[in-house]
Order: C-alpha cells, then structure tokens, then sequence
C-alpha cells in the first residue's frame, strides 16, 4: 500500500476522475458538459463533488491558469493500483486469486483479456518454477 493513501472515491468522483483522465486538464464547466452526456447532473453539484476532491486529495488546481482548471492528482493506472489493492485487502483478505476469480465470475472477459491473463499467468509460473530451481 501507498504511505499516504487516498480516500476511496465515490461512484460520482470516479466519474469525474474519468473526465479528467480523458480530457486532462479541464475547467468544472468542461467537466460538467462532458458528465451531462450521460446524465443529468447540476453544475453547482459537479463544483461542490470537486472541491471535496481536491479535499481528499484525487484532484489538484493547476496553477495560474485561468480559468481555474484541475487535474487528477494520480494516473489512471496508479488510482487503479491503489484502490484495487485497498479493495484486496479489505474485501478479499488480501488474496489475489480470489478477486481474479471473482471478478472473472461476474463479467466475461473479452478474447484478448483473456490472452493477457493467459501470458500473464505463464510468466508468473515461469518465474516461480525459475525461483524453484535455484
């Protein structure tokens, strides 16, 4: 886990989170334009969810742009990372498998999700059969 973690995002903050990872540095309007293609949300409800964001530390003011437009404090794939290592720890008693096998059981993976978890997998084996040697 990350020394300091950041607090698990709501369903909405994860929305926003989304924007800015897809649009980079946005302003709350370009935020709220872009939520209200798939729902109806306030813009006074996207600033409000923002500024508890920058709060929880997901988001960050870029500095001296005007207007103000804001950032996701980490990557895509470091949120990814940390939440789902949260999630592993406290939901799936720190086990990897179970959360794979679980995931797995709920969605159907697409052909090549599936090619990726099979090299994935070879190359774990690999490696632990390699150690084994030694």
């Amino acid at each position: 886990m990350t020394q300091n973690p950041i607090k698990q995002p709501t369903p909405a903050e994860w929305s926003i989170l989304k924007v800015l990872w897809e649009r980079g540095d946005s302003t709350v309007r370009q935020v709220h334009e872009e939520l209200q293609k798939s729902r109806k949300i306030g813009g006074t409800t996207v600033l409000k969810l923002m500024q508890i964001m920058t709060e929880k530390g997901l988001i960050e003011k870029a500095r001296d742009r005007r207007p103000q437009r804001f950032r996701a404090k980490l990557s895509r794939e470091r949120s990814q990372k940390q939440f789902l290592l949260e999630s592993l720890d406290r939901v799936f008693a720190g086990s990897a498998g179970k959360l794979v096998l679980h995931a797995l059981s709920l969605e159907k993976a697409s052909p090549e999700e599936l090619h990726q978890i099979r090299e994935l997998l070879d190359r774990l084996e690999d490696a632990e059969s390699g150690e084994g040697q030694k």
